[in-house]
């Protein structure tokens, strides 16, 4: 009998009663064109519309919240290439804890720049030449007694990440499918564990790019495999292992893995801005490019939940991203 999974619908409904006061509840946008073109019912969960811009404010609320007082006096860190950067140092600010986040030289300066604004001190390391962000983090617990806050290696992250799959459900109860970008796999373990705790019929994919597919080659293999950094656009997507959890929830719970090219990434950048007028980033449009290049499988007829899960790219690279792709 397969081992209990580290998070449940318990965990993501109790996640979402202590972020409430600090998270938005984002809309869900429909397109006729898009239904049209893909010849399916599409609903898209709109966390381009989250604070900080991404999802990743969900579950960096879920962890924070859970601090106790000694906890907080001592602060955390944490490491990411920017979205989960800025949902730390929000949460952190607004709770009253100093955040330390290491972040890669090559960030893009977008969500640096955010990630100081909300009062956080960055660290930098060099991911090209070798240096462990996991390391420095390390040194850092070490010195300051901080709390470590991963991006998706943490029940409560995983459970706040669930949360975006209770209100889309609340918003389309008869959903066939939901489909997730994919990174190191927390957002589309929690959705699973919100999705199928409400509806067990529903199918769940996540999508990775292709230079990034180190979950898919994971469920293929049984274990967590690593991969070199990936050479790709979608900078929210470049992780390089799942963890043990997150690999253990998606493969009992989901469909499985898709991945699309940068190409397919910046098609479907284009097709949001153009005809729904939504600014998404690479990683975060890895959802409906699968979609809109006939990658999810079983999806004529059906109702579709796509998650858009971040919007912050720098205007400049946004536009040179989307230019002459259609």
């Amino acid at each position: 009998m397969p081992a209990p999974l580290s998070v449940t619908l318990v965990d993501v409904q109790a996640a979402r009663e202590r972020i409430g006061p600090y998270v938005h509840r984002t809309p869900v946008l429909t397109s006729r064109l898009i239904d049209e073109r893909v010849g399916a019912q599409v609903f898209f969960k709109c966390e381009i519309f989250q604070r900080v811009g991404a999802f990743k404010a969900r579950g960096a609320f879920s962890r924070l919240t859970l601090l106790t007082a000694g906890e907080r006096s001592r602060g955390v860190v944490a490491f990411s290439s920017g979205n989960h950067a800025q949902a730390v140092a929000l949460a952190a600010r607004e709770l009253g804890v100093r955040a330390t986040i290491v972040m890669p030289l090559d960030a893009p300066a977008l969500k640096v720049a955010a990630t100081r604004g909300y009062d956080a001190e960055v660290v930098f390391y060099d991911r090209i030449g070798g240096e462990s962000r996991e390391a420095i983090a390390q040194r850092i617990q070490d010195e300051r007694g901080a709390v470590l806050v991963p991006p998706f290696d943490d029940d409560a992250v995983i459970a706040g990440q669930g949360t975006l799959a209770l209100e889309l459900l609340e918003d389309v109860s008869d959903l066939d499918v939901i489909v997730t970008p994919c990174g190191g796999g927390g957002l589309l373990s929690g959705a699973a564990v919100a999705a199928r705790g409400l509806r067990p019929e529903i199918r769940l994919w996540g999508v990775e790019p292709e230079a990034g597919d180190d979950m898919k080659r994971s469920l293929e293999k049984g274990e967590p495999v690593s991969i070199p950094l990936p050479d790709t656009i979608a900078d929210a997507l470049q992780t390089t292992r799942p963890a043990d959890r997150t690999l253990a929830i998606v493969s009992a719970l989901t469909a499985g893995i898709l991945t699309v090219s940068d190409l397919e990434l910046r098609r479907a950048m284009a097709f949001l801005a153009s005809r729904m007028k939504l600014v998404v980033e690479p990683g975060g449009a890895a959802a409906f490019a699968a979609l809109l290049h006939d990658k999810v499988p079983d999806t004529r007829g059906r109702r579709i939940g796509i998650v858009l899960s971040g919007g912050n790219v720098d205007p400049e690279r946004f536009g040179a991203l989307v230019s002459g792709v259609e």
